[in-house]
C-alpha cells in the first residue's frame, strides 16, 4: 500500500508497505547533483556523499561499518547528475536501529579535516579508475560532447584539480546551501508497521531545518552533434553514437523505452543481432536511454577492432535510418513490450528497487504509478507512436560520435540523412 505525507519542515515521505517481504529499505534523496555545481565546485556533490560515512559526533567511520554489519544489512550512497541518495537495507525487525544510524550520518557527519585529506586520495583513485576503463571513459567523454558543456555533461566524479584543492569549508558551505528538507524525499519500501513508521521518521528527520536557500537554477541542455576522437593505445576502439532522448516524465517515455529495446537494448535487438550475432564485429554492442528532469539522450555503445570502425558506424546509422523511414512491425514491437514488462516486474521484486521507484515517481512525476498502471501504459504503445518518436529523435543534426582508441578522425564518417 502506497502512502505519502509531508512533515512540518516540508520534507516529503513516500512509503509502500509490502508485507510479503522480510526486508525494508529506506532512502534519502536530496535533489542536488553534479549539474548543480558551480565553476570550481566540480565533484563536490560526490565527495560530500563519501564524507557522510567518515564519522559523526557519536561514531567513527569504523563504528559505522561495524554497526551496519551487526544489523546484517547494507548501507551505501550514490551521486547522480540530479540527485544524491543515501540508503539502508535491513531485515524488517532492524528498521529502527538502522534508521537511527542513517539519520546520525545524515545530520551529524563531522567532515573531519584529516578524513577529508584521506578521502581525497580515494576519490582521485576513483577518477584514475575511470581513466583506465575505456568503456566508462568514452561514455564520460560522449556525455560532455553531446550536452555541449552544459552542467549535465560534467563527469560526476569531478576534476582532479578541484578535488586536490577543496577544503573543509567548501564542503560545509555546499552542504548548507543544498541540503534542505524542502528539497529532500525519504522513500521507504518493504515490510514495516504503518503505525510506527511515521513517528520514527518524524523523530529522526522532523528537526531537519530549512536553510532558506532556493533550489539551484536549472535549464535544459541543447543536444549537439559532431565528432570527437581521442587517441589512446588500446586493442579496440570504443564508440558512442548519441541522439536526442526524452525527459524522465515525458508522455512518450514508454514508447522511448520500446524504441531503445528494438534498437539495441536487448539481445534480440537489431544492433545486437546485426553487428554481433550476424557479423561478429563486436562483443559489446548496446543502446541505452539517459533521462533527466528536463532532457534526455539515447546512446549506442560499441567496441570493435580499429579496421572495423567505419563498418560498425555504417551499420548503426543504417538501423537508425530504417527505424526512421520504415518504423517497426507488430511482432517486433510486441516482443519489445513483453521484454519491457518482464524486466520491470523482475526489477521490482526487491525492497531497494521499490524504494528507488517510489522516490523517482515523486521526483519526476509528482505522484505514484502502480505496476498495473505501468503495464497498461506499455500495452498502449503503438507502432505509429514508436515510428513518430524515431522520426522526432533521430535528427541527423544531433548525431554525436565519440571515439576512443587507435583510430584517426578520417575513419569516423557517419552517414545519416
Amino acid at each position: 500500500m502506497y502512502r505519502k505525507l509531508v512533515l512540518d519542515n516540508g520534507l516529503r515521505v513516500v512509503t509502500e508497505r509490502i508485507p510479503t517481504l522480510r526486508s525494508v529499505t529506506v532512502g534519502i534523496w536530496v535533489t542536488v547533483g553534479s549539474r548543480d555545481e558551480r565553476k570550481g565546485e566540480e565533484g563536490l556533490s560526490h565527495f560530500i556523499e563519501h564524507m557522510f560515512f567518515k564519522g559523526t559526533r557519536r561514531r567513527s567511520a569504523t563504528q559505522i561499518s561495524r554497526e551496519i554489519d551487526a544489523l546484517g544489512g547494507e548501507m551505501n550512497a550514490f551521486t547522480g547528475r540530479e540527485t544524491t541518495t543515501f540508503y539502508v537495507k535491513v531485515q524488517d525487525q532492524q528498521l529502527e536501529p538502522a534508521l537511527e544510524l542513517l539519520a546520525d550520518l545524515f545530520h551529524h557527519s563531522r567532515f573531519d579535516a584529516r578524513e577529508i585529506q584521506k578521502e581525497k586520495q580515494v576519490v582521485l583513485e576513483e577518477i584514475r579508475m575511470v581513466q583506465d576503463d575505456p568503456e566508462d571513459l568514452v561514455q564520460d567523454l560522449h556525455t560532455k560532447q553531446a550536452l555541449a558543456r552544459h552542467p549535465l555533461g560534467r563527469p560526476i566524479l569531478g576534476r582532479s584539480s578541484t578535488i586536490k584543492g577543496l577544503r573543509r569549508q567548501h564542503l560545509l558551505d555546499y552542504t548548507r546551501r543544498h541540503y534542505d528538507p524542502r528539497h529532500t524525499i525519504i522513500a521507504v519500501a518493504g515490510n514495516f508497521e504503518e503505525k510506527t513508521i511515521e513517528p520514527l521518521l518524524a523523530r529522526f528527520f522532523g528537526r531537519f531545518k530549512s536553510n532558506g536557500f532556493p533550489q539551484p537554477n536549472r535549464w535544459p541542455p541543447e543536444i549537439k552533434g559532431g565528432v570527437i576522437v581521442q587517441r589512446k593505445p588500446l586493442e579496440q576502439v570504443h564508440l558512442c553514437l548519441g541522439l536526442k532522448g526524452v525527459p524522465a516524465g515525458h508522455k512518450d517515455r514508454y514508447a522511448a523505452h520500446a524504441l531503445n529495446g528494438i534498437l539495441g537494448g536487448s539481445v534480440s535487438s537489431r544492433l545486437f543481432q546485426e553487428i554481433r550475432e550476424k557479423r561478429g564485429l563486436a562483443y559489446s554492442i548496446y543502446s541505452y536511454l539517459s533521462t533527466f528532469s528536463d532532457a534526455g539522450t539515447l546512446t549506442v555503445y560499441a567496441a570493435t577492432r580499429p579496421k572495423e570502425v567505419p563498418r560498425v558506424i555504417e551499420l548503426v546509422c543504417r538501423e537508425l535510418n530504417r527505424l526512421r523511414s520504415s518504423g517497426v512491425g507488430k511482432k517486433e514491437l510486441d516482443r519489445a513490450k513483453n521484454q519491457m514488462k518482464g524486466s520491470l516486474m523482475l526489477s521490482l521484486e526487491s525492497s531497494d528497487s521499490r524504494m528507488s521507484k517510489l522516490a523517482k515517481d515523486e521526483l519526476y512525476l509528482g505522484h505514484h504509478t502502480s505496476l498495473g498502471d505501468m503495464l497498461v501504459e506499455i500495452d498502449r504503445v503503438s507502432e505509429e507512436q514508436v515510428h513518430h518518436l524515431s522520426c522526432e529523435l533521430f535528427d541527423p543534426r544531433c548525431l554525436s560520435v565519440t571515439a576512443l582508441g587507435p583510430v584517426s578522425r578520417n575513419a569516423i564518417q557517419p552517414s545519416f540523412a
